[in-house]
This record gives C-alpha cells, sequence and structure tokens, in this order.
C-alpha cells in the first residue's frame, strides 16, 4: 500500500485528537496515527481541543450564572 494513502489527513488527525480525548479511539486507527502520523500535528491538534474545551466551558459558565 502507497504510504501517502496512509498518512492520516487533517480531519483524520482530528478526528484521533477528540476520538482519544474521549477515549474512545479505535485500535486500527491509533495504530495508523502511531506509525504514520507526526507527532507535531497531532500535538497541535490536541492544543486547539483543549482551547475550545475550555472556552466552552467558560462560556456555558458564564451564561448559566449571568442568567440568575
Amino acid at each position: 500500500m502507497d504510504d501517502n494513502k496512509q498518512k492520516p489527513g487533517p480531519l483524520q488527525v482530528i478526528g484521533s485528537v477528540i476520538s482519544a480525548a474521549f477515549g474512545v479511539q479505535s485500535s486500527q486507527n491509533r495504530e495508523r496515527d502511531f506509525n504514520h502520523g507526526r507527532f507535531r500535528n497531532y500535538v497541535i491538534a490536541a492544543i486547539g481541543f483543549v482551547l475550545v474545551f475550555i472556552g466552552t466551558v467558560y462560556t456555558v459558565v458564564q451564561v448559566v450564572l449571568n442568567s440568575h
């Protein structure tokens, strides 16, 4: 199989980070990520996910607190 077809694309990297964050990553995707993915791409995606997650939680808390 061609190595370029095995390399995860941007959406696959984001999907893998989200799946891993919730603990539902498949072993097939995990193997693909470790064998063909670039560490830097996953770090960038994970940092982005954490920032969006924190921003979402902060926004929800502010909306709830301001509704009273």
